[in-house]
């Protein structure tokens, strides 16, 4: 398989500092400054310096086009010209939140970004909780005003009140990559739409049906790139398994250079999903946006070819039968709403991209970290080990017959899922969500405006001492029986905005967990490798380790005799 000289290296994420001088000499903003730390509490800018700031920064906000850059900057001018405005004055208006905006425009988010390239994504959070207050913070962050909202009161405030006090957001960057998609939809109305079509091939109940599908292919990838090497990088391997499996999944996709050149795309995709809007040569940005056209345009004469062999087995039969092995994309052709309206061939691609993305990225992390926790804590493996045995020897029919995993199973893979669910509580796959505020409102005592962005971020709950005992520490136990306190554990996000994907990334954790720890033990080749956030959880240097394959029992099922009999190509 051509996947494998791929494999052998490392994926190396790129720096934003390219972007960050690049904007810097658009506005010309001298770096010296920039590199300043901002001052620990709110400060007022003279009207002198607000207008010149006005005049350097105007070509900035053309480029972004963006309505918020421009509120953002003009809230900034009337807050230096204005006395009292967060604290006296008037008493009957709460104060805003304790914090400081940083600069104009880019505000906090280059301190935000460079604490996850360290690897230190909480410390940005931490400090200004300890600094200003533990509840609620502002900040400025994507050229918006924000309030941070801080722990399991924050997450249940925010998810409780989706669409009635806030609404979804996401940083412009990822609005313009993905404009159609459930994830740029502003209205509620419209997000329920789309978000109803999606789900009907997204729940346990259409799940079910590719177990059988998800276990094969799992085994013939480590077939293919596990088995007789000595080392792997994980990262990549793992990246390249859950995207082609996604394709196939999602899109019934069997051409694998087709895959290979897709996966190459959402690479520099992912790369400047989240950054500085800035559309010109040399930024990550601007090679997202080329990277994301040439997608749309693969997907687009997919979508056409399967459109039309839809048409055509119409044709052939008045009422032809539901097909109950029809992937996404097929489903979302053929699926209209309550009022009879599809899904245009604009919204179907661009969802696809997002599935695509949200399919295979985030669970490339966790089961990534899941591999360096395994290696890391010998007696968690062992007991991962045993379950999971278990299970595969109550499926062997005969002595060298290996019975594919079904949903049953699944669910007995409880242990193995609070280690999962252990390890997304110490690295959330995701460390922050977005949300904008629909209405003034007050919270915790202070003042949110209308327009004015939140951020939350899973970890300020699950690294909570207050939630957690021994907070730092690896304990599995923390699931067992009702498992956290309410909202303090939320790497799925909560509220109707809860990700879709979630039983999807379970299962596949699942399937794949299953077949890689009956193969093999391994050990870390660099066992105090970073993490660093790309913005994912990402080993900096991709993970490599060192396989120990287990040796054969005579009473264990031969899983490579019944692979050998599974049919490829998996879907269609």
């Amino acid at each position: 398989m051509h996947f494998k000289s791929i494999c052998r290296k490392p994926i190396y994420f790129q720096s934003t500092e390219r972007d960050i001088y690049l904007y810097l000499q658009v506005t010309q903003i001298t770096p010296k400054k920039v590199k300043t730390t901002p001052p620990h509490h709110h400060t007022r800018m003279d009207v002198g310096l607000v207008e010149i700031s006005l005049l350097l920064v105007l070509l900035m906000i053309l480029l972004l086009s963006s309505s918020s850059s421009l509120k953002y900057l003009l809230s900034i001018i009337s807050s230096s010209t204005r006395s009292g405005s967060s604290s006296g004055g008037n008493a009957a208006v709460p104060p805003l939140p304790p914090g400081s905006f940083g600069w104009p425009i880019i505000g906090e988010t280059l301190i935000f970004q460079r604490s996850l390239k360290e690897g230190r994504p909480e410390s940005f959070i931490r400090e200004r909780m300890e600094r200003y207050d533990r509840r609620v913070f502002k900040t400025g962050m994507f050229g918006s005003e924000t309030a941070v909202l801080c722990g399991a009161a924050g997450h249940k405030f925010l998810f409780a009140n989706e669409n009635k006090l806030v609404r979804l957001w996401w940083p412009p960057s990822v609005q313009k990559l993905l404009r159609a998609s459930l994830t740029a939809i502003p209205h509620a109305d419209e997000a329920k739409r789309v978000r109803r079509i999606l789900s009907s091939t997204l729940d346990p109940d259409a799940l079910t049906r590719h177990v059988k599908t998800m276990d094969a292919f799992t085994l013939h990838h480590i077939s293919s790139l596990w088995l007789g090497r000595e080392e792997v990088s994980v990262y990549p391997t793992i990246h390249l398994y859950t995207f082609e499996l996604a394709c196939r999944l999602f899109m019934g996709l069997q051409d694998q250079q087709l895959m290979l050149k897709l996966s190459a795309e959402f690479h520099i995709f992912l790369n400047g999903v989240i950054s500085i809007p800035l559309n010109l040569p040399g930024t990550r940005f601007y090679r997202a946006m080329r990277a994301t056209e040439a997608i749309r345009i693969q997907l687009q004469a997919l979508v056409r070819q399967r459109k039309s062999e839809l048409l055509k087995k119409m044709t052939m039969a008045a009422a032809p039968p539901p097909n109950s092995e029809d992937d996404l994309l097929s489903h979302l052709l053929k699926t209209s709403d309550e009022e009879g309206k599809f899904l245009t061939e604009e919204e179907i691609i661009d969802n696809m991209i997002l599935l695509l993305f949200a399919g295979h990225d985030t669970t490339s992390s966790v089961i990534t970290l899941l591999i360096k926790y395994l290696a890391q804590l010998p007696h968690v493996y062992d007991r991962v080990l045993r379950e999971q045995m278990e299970i595969a020897k109550s499926k062997a029919e005969r002595r060298r017959r290996r019975e594919v995993l079904e949903w049953e199973d699944i669910q007995k893979m409880r242990y193995s899922w609070q280690v999962v669910s252990e390890v997304m509580r110490l690295t959330p796959p995701v460390i922050a969500g977005y949300r904008e505020a629909l209405v003034d409102f007050v919270y915790e005592g202070f003042r949110i405006p209308k327009g004015w962005k939140l951020l939350w971020s899973p970890a300020t709950a699950s690294k909570d001492p207050m939630m957690f005992g021994n907070a730092e520490e690896f304990e599995a136990s923390r699931f067992e029986g009702t498992g956290p306190p309410p909202f303090s554990y939320v790497p799925f996000g909560g509220g109707p905005r809860m990700c879709l994907g979630k039983e999807y990334a379970r299962l596949q954790i699942l399937v794949f967990l299953h077949n890689i720890v009956n193969k093999f033990k391994w050990e870390l080749l660099i066992p105090d490798e970073k993490v660093v956030y790309d913005p994912m959880p990402t080993p900096a240097k991709g993970l490599p380790i060192h396989l120990f394959p287990h040796t054969p029992s005579s009473d264990a099922p031969h899983e490579e005799q019944d692979f050998q009999e599974t049919t490829f190509p998996l879907q269609r």
